[in-house]
């Protein structure tokens, strides 16, 4: 369970580095000068987006096989990657 725990957090965190969403709170954090409001918004956004999809994923794995959602997960983050590399997205 604890492999499970920090396994999450490295991938979450790393992900999370210098996406748009990080530099939107670095954004806000220097417009409002107003740290902690923006560090706890931040925060409670990022938990709720996290628990929506643990309930989602646990939903969508009561019905669908796991191996078909990471098939489709590779197969979208490929498609987007691609559309990036072209510019269309």
């Amino acid at each position: 369970m604890l492999k499970t725990f920090w396994t999450t957090f490295w991938l979450v965190f790393l992900a999370e580095l210098g996406d748009k969403t990080q530099l939107a709170t670095m954004s806000l954090a220097a417009e409002h000068r107003s740290l902690w409001p923006v560090f706890g918004g931040a925060a409670t956004a990022l938990v709720a987006t996290s628990a929506l999809g643990v309930l989602a994923g646990g939903a969508l794995t009561k019905l669908v096989p796991a191996v078909y959602i990471h098939t489709v997960a590779a197969v979208a983050f490929i498609a987007i990657g691609v559309l990036m590399l072209l510019g269309k997205f």
